[in-house]
């Protein structure tokens, strides 16, 4: 997770902190003093025309965004896009230089005391010395005492939802990577709290790790909290967020669903296999694959091709067309006909030349 920027001071604690003082060392940025006022809320987040510079570079640049409550949201942009000032903005550890944000009614800064916000960086060494059972207890009974209206999670449910139940007697330090992240995951969520911002939160993990990590968060999702995560691992954004947010040079270039943010890309991809030798006929008579892409590029609507052994790839922007041709020329086999992946739609978003 960013701290603040040069000269701003301390930033309020997050997880990973190396020493217990009296702030918790949680998951989650420290609660403060009282319950949490209730009453429904329209917008988990607001941001509304929001700028913030360091020295000539220009991180956030007029962001606008609003998001739901009870939402799973994916913030994605290539490196250097704002992403991770926009999160530092939200979790109240760095200020706007101009625009407003408002958490959960609140200014950011005050709804993380309240022990609204749940934050989970991506590393930060956890505390030494101590059991998992015992820091996951530490971090539940801070907020027990300073929310102590508020109907929290008992410990035995914490280690239950991130599946750390079988660490509960291990050294917090010596833990592999994954399962740090998922104690890192019942941290932040000690708090009940309302919102859940992830920043990377699989990365370098395994497989099998990042599975069992997303299990923990849709379930915690379930229950009706909001949450925002950040990720370089676009399956993880198509398979689980409801809404997916595309940053770039600090602005929203792209923003709904997964299928509507593919859409956004023109065009369709048409595959097939290229008939063998021993398979051509008078209709179909390639020399060499080179020589059939020269060819399939000359077909209706084909803006590219792509030929890897005996699969071609045909990029068109009129698919059937494409294939109306391919099928008077006798080169249908195994046709398959899809829209962009979210990969390409990302891609082509961040790599037009009007957003970079």
């Amino acid at each position: 997770m960013p701290g603040p920027a040069p000269g701003t001071g301390p930033a309020p604690s997050v997880i990973g902190m190396t020493k217990i003082d009296s702030r918790p060392p949680a998951g989650t940025v420290p609660p403060g003093d009282g319950a949490r006022p209730g009453g429904a809320m329209t917008s988990a987040v607001t941001f509304t025309g929001v700028v913030k510079n360091f020295g000539t570079v220009r991180a956030v640049d007029g962001l606008d965004l609003r998001l739901s409550p009870g939402r799973t949201v994916a913030l994605l942009g290539p490196n250097g896009a704002g992403k991770s000032t926009a999160i530092s903005i939200l979790l109240g550890l760095i200020p706007p230089d101009e625009g407003a944000v408002e958490v959960l009614g609140r200014k950011p800064e005050r709804a993380v005391r309240d022990g609204l916000v749940g934050a989970m960086p991506q590393s930060g060494r956890l505390i030494p010395g101590v059991t998992v059972k015992e820091l996951v207890g530490f971090v539940r009974r801070s907020y027990a005492a300073a929310v102590p209206d508020v109907a929290l999670p008992s410990l035995a449910e914490l280690l239950e939802t991130a599946r750390i139940t079988d660490l509960e007697g291990r050294r917090a330090d010596r833990l592999s990577g994954g399962q740090a992240q998922r104690v890192r995951f019942a941290m932040a969520v000690a708090g009940a709290p309302e919102l859940i911002v992830l920043d990377e939160p699989t990365t370098g993990m395994d497989i099998e790790s990042r599975r069992e990590l997303w299990t923990s968060i849709r379930a915690y999702a379930e229950s009706g909290s909001t949450v925002l995560f950040s990720t370089h691992y676009l399956e993880e954004a198509d398979d689980h967020a409801d809404r997916i947010v595309v940053v770039d040079r600090g602005r929203v270039i792209a923003d709904g669903t997964s299928e509507q943010i593919k859409q956004r890309v023109p065009g369709r991809t048409v595959s097939f296999d290229l008939p063998t030798v021993h398979e051509t006929d008078s209709r179909v008579s390639y020399e060499s694959a080179s020589t059939a892409g020269v060819a399939l590029d000359m077909l209706p609507g084909v803006v590219s091709s792509e030929i890897r052994g005996t699969r071609v790839r045909l990029h068109t922007t009129d698919s059937d067309l494409t294939v109306l041709a391919l099928a008077e020329s006798g080169r249908i086999r195994n046709l398959e006909v899809t829209g962009a992946g979210l990969e390409e739609a990302f891609l082509t978003l961040t790599g037009n030349g009007e957003n970079r």
